[in-house]
């Protein structure tokens, strides 16, 4: 254990409560993190203060919850504290009073918070051993016998580990505080937690700890969307997001989750003249490991690209199997996914256009017209996604290379493509001339006309003279009722 220390915000935390008769110590994933050597933001602390007295302490602190929590912001604290380094003053800490938990009956929240009297009643209502380490200052133990729990380093701080949760660093394990079920039962999210830090850390799952998920993936139908949202996307962004979709997998959560993946594991791809030689669900977790994308919407669609295909499954009389239209009717599944995780407008429609178009065909025999109508239909933001997502689907199918010469070609000729390609402005008619001809005011109808001759220009850029657009405006003149006419 070497280069451990905390940061002087957090020692004045600590020592301003310590001065004045209150047990504190640095908690969760700040002491996990410096444990292991990274960076960490946003320390954590637990203290036997209750939140009035933390307040007298820190006067411009907030208090706004039932759970003991109290925030301070750095930038306050430097204003209490001037001569104490503040790296980020937009960091903000949390001290949450000595605290014990009963009943969970929305197996997320718990009915009933109670102060506590120690440190160990506050750690062991903590989900996982690696979350479960506290961290404090040998100077101010309050009379503790240094047990095995206690640990000294450098004879100026102590850590308190009552559960083991430094040797499941050492040993790269997760596993749960105390009974694993219990756990689970108290906080379904916890399932979801444990696999986010496997994936984020590169960790295994303890057996015990693995069998709890299993025995509980029903549960996570009691948590809200937008939490199981949350986690999920933290474990698309991880470094291992295979691995963390595939404990999903083996623990029964997908099937919760996301049926509509689960339900293409078994599909079967391999037949006469397709390269692919996995099954639909074990590609697509494929494909999501060798994705170049860091980006955790990316990921997803990575993911979901081919989720239509359980629905679109046909066996030829040949024995080739096919799937056509997959790409649409993943899209469809895919608005349906999106709504359910509650994803951003954003996130909605970058996870849609991904998988509605990733079967874009690259051939070198392309006019300029197709590969305008492929930016248009994709927007040029998403190009480099389209590509991620394409080098990801190659490798996932058990192609050997990332790329292909024809894929090389259709990136630069989208370049070149872009170099010519007009925008409305380039019209040779504009807004005034769409008034004047249709008789109409200034509105959304001239955009509307404007932005269809210009889709048309991109198909046909020969057309794009002035004679011809402004025929082609009067097409745009409504069709009047038969008694108008007369």
């Amino acid at each position: 254990m070497t280069n451990i220390s905390l940061p002087e915000s957090a020692l004045k935390i600590i020592a301003t409560l310590q001065k004045h008769g209150f047990e504190t110590w640095a908690v969760g994933g700040s002491v996990r993190d410096t444990l292991l050597g990274k960076k960490t933001y946003g320390w954590d602390f637990t203290t036997s203060a209750t939140p009035e007295q933390i307040q007298k302490l820190f006067p411009n602190s907030f208090y706004d919850n039932k759970y003991g929590t109290v925030g301070v912001s750095l930038k306050h604290l430097k204003e209490q504290f001037p001569d104490v380094f503040i790296e980020d003053e937009n960091d903000i800490y949390e001290i949450t009073t000595f605290r014990s938990e009963k009943g969970y009956s929305d197996k997320r929240h718990p009915d009933k918070v109670s102060w506590g009297q120690t440190l160990e009643e506050d750690l062991k209502r903590r989900d996982l051993t690696v979350n479960a380490i506290a961290m404090g200052l040998y100077i101010t133990t309050h009379g503790r016998d240094l047990q095995d729990t206690f640990q000294v380093v450098d004879n100026k701080y102590v850590f308190v580990d009552f559960f083991g949760g430094q040797k499941d660093l050492k040993d790269k394990i997760i596993k749960a505080v105390g009974d694993a079920n219990a756990r689970f039962n108290e906080d379904a999210l916890r399932m979801m937690r444990a696999i986010r830090f496997a994936s984020e850390l590169g960790f295994t799952i303890e057996p015990k700890t693995f069998s709890a998920i299993k025995n509980n993936a029903k549960l996570i139908s009691s948590i809200s969307w937008e939490r199981i949202r949350d986690e999920l996307l933290k474990i698309l962004a991880s470094p291992f997001p295979y691995e963390g979709v595939m404990f999903l997998h083996q623990t029964g959560l997908l099937k919760e989750i996301l049926p509509e993946l689960e339900n293409c594991f078994g599909v079967d791809q391999k037949s006469p003249g397709r390269h692919h030689i996995y099954d639909v669900g074990t590609h697509s977790l494929l494909s999501l490991k060798n994705c170049p994308s860091k980006d955790p919407v990316v990921r997803l669609a990575t993911l979901l690209h081919d989720i239509g295909k359980a629905k679109t499954c046909r066996v030829l009389p040949s024995g080739t199997i096919t799937f056509y239209n997959h790409e649409t009717a993943g899209a469809r599944l895919v608005k349906e996914i999106s709504e359910r995780l509650r994803l951003s407008k954003e996130q909605k429609n970058k996870l849609w256009i991904l998988v509605r178009w990733h079967q874009f065909t690259v051939d070198e025999h392309q006019t300029d017209s197709a590969i305008r109508r492929f930016i248009r239909r994709v927007g040029i933001d998403l190009i480099q996604d389209m590509v991620d997502l394409r080098i990801a689907d190659r490798l996932g199918g058990g192609l050997q290379t990332a790329t292909s010469w024809r894929l090389r070609l259709y990136q630069k000729r989208i370049i070149d493509v872009q170099k010519h390609t007009p925008s409305v402005k380039d019209l040779k008619v504009n807004g005034n001339d769409v008034m004047q001809v249709l008789q109409i005011k200034p509105g959304p109808k001239v955009g509307e006309v404007l932005e269809k001759l210009f889709q048309e220009i991109t198909e046909e850029p020969a057309k794009n003279q002035r004679e011809l657009l402004l025929k082609r405006i009067t097409s745009f003149l409504p069709i009047l009722p038969k008694a108008e006419k007369r």
